[in-house]
């Protein structure tokens, strides 16, 4: 009775204080991931005041935030969203890949962490944070810009890549062998284009079959089939993560909108119980250590964040201000970086507390970074256009300001459904 009491008090002290760190950010304008970070370090091993019955609850509340977030990532897109996206904006994923994962992966091998520790540091400084994003986007009023669509573009590249990316990392983290691990990619990659392909063709059929009029009917049979699937995702070393995702992605259409308005309350209730409890296992006196280099990440892989967004949205043909406004919008980490560095850390403990650092570096950066990127770059240019007058030369005449095309209503052909 006692232990069921202490349980009680720990979990309504736990979800009262998430909901008020959510309206503090809230006002404040910014992600409430730091704030639920903090919150697992404050009250985690080593931290203010420990919580020690709640955390077996916490743990299981965490596994089903994983799960819920990549769900409704999943009904975020159609099967035919994610292939066209994947035949058009491929050349921009390679190049994130290449800015962003190897500075991770160099990171991890000179502070002397193994190949494995690289391969899941890679991973959490690539991954932007969708979250975080589509927050930004609505709170600027960019929804209709004309960059928009490149930067959902390279954001769904992301997620298809962790469809890979997951299943290969568990297989290391369990020390699988070259044949288990090939094995455990190759079923990975041949569900995933199952999946796709059923969705694409019988997408309705599978949509029907789950379809319900009740709300709770449809509450239960599509969170059911998603814990059911992730937990045999689960057992076939694929990752539950990947399952539910491909659960989101094979239901679409009104199904897909209901389940969504449905499970988002509950995706943002575990979702937060998770960053606690990422937070209550990393030790606060951990993080100092890793603090610098921690920083030295950040900000190098702000820089590639932006030069990434440049290069897509120049691809796309978009003007100099909405390229360095795609640029500076994908600079946030979050969630995704938090499940890879949660996944990690029995492998390499010190990936915990730099992630943690990292990802409380860059979500408070990430909102600042798609504000000022434009402004300071256009500043930048003009300061740059004026060194030649400052050393005696004739000044240029002015040029005619750039019209901003990019903020064009949004149309049709331009919108799309961003990712909470």
């Amino acid at each position: 009775m006692h232990d069921t009491t202490a349980l009680l008090i720990e979990l309504g002290a736990i979800i009262l204080g998430l909901g008020i760190l959510g309206r503090l950010a809230g006002r404040v304008g910014f992600s409430p991931i730091p704030l639920y970070l903090l919150a697992g370090l404050a009250f985690g091993h080593g931290g203010l005041l420990p919580l020690n019955a709640s955390e077996e609850f916490v743990s299981t509340g965490a596994e089903i935030g994983v799960i819920l977030l990549l769900l409704l990532l999943g009904l975020e897109y159609s099967a035919s969203e994610l292939v066209t996206n994947l035949k058009t904006q491929y050349p921009s994923g390679i190049v994130d890949f290449a800015l962003n994962a190897v500075p991770g992966a160099v990171a991890a091998l000179v502070l002397g962490w193994g190949p494995v520790a690289a391969v899941a540091l890679a991973g959490v400084t690539w991954i932007s944070s969708s979250g975080v994003i589509a927050k930004v986007l609505g709170d600027l009023g960019r929804l209709g810009n004309r960059e928009t669509p490149v930067i959902l573009g390279v954001l769904v590249i992301e997620d298809l890549a962790m469809a890979v990316y997951l299943p290969l990392l568990t297989a290391l983290l369990a020390g699988l062998s070259l044949a288990g691990g090939s094995l455990t990619l190759l079923i990975s990659l041949g569900t995933v284009g199952a999946v796709l392909y059923v969705a694409l063709r019988h997408g309705r059929l599978i949509s029907r079959a789950v379809s319900s009029d009740n709300p709770e009917m449809l509450l239960l049979v599509v969170l059911g089939l998603t814990v059911l699937v992730a937990g045999v995702a689960q057992q076939l070393q694929v990752s539950a993560a990947v399952g539910a995702f491909l659960v989101g992605i094979a239901l679409s259409g009104e199904v897909a909108e209901g389940a969504h308005h449905l499970l988002a309350p509950m995706r943002d209730l575990f979702a937060a119980v998770f960053f606690v409890f990422f937070g209550l296992n990393t030790d606060p006196a951990a993080i100092p250590p890793v603090l610098v280099p921690a920083l030295i990440l950040a900000v190098i892989t702000a820089c590639t964040k932006i030069a990434t967004g440049w290069f897509a949205a120049r691809r796309a043909g978009v003007r100099t201000a909405g390229r360095w406004r795609t640029g500076g919008t994908l600079v946030a980490r979050g969630e995704f970086s938090i499940v890879i560095a949660g996944l990690a850390v029995g492998v390499e403990p010190r990936i915990g507390p730099l992630a943690t650092a990292y990802v409380l570096i860059l979500v408070i950066l990430g909102p600042l970074a798609a504000r000022f990127t434009e402004p300071v770059a256009r500043r930048a240019t003009r300061l740059l256009g004026r060194a030649p007058a400052t050393a005696g030369a004739v000044p240029a005449p002015a040029a005619a300001p750039e019209a901003p095309a990019e903020e064009s209503p949004a149309t049709p052909g331009d919108t799309a459904r961003t990712r909470g």
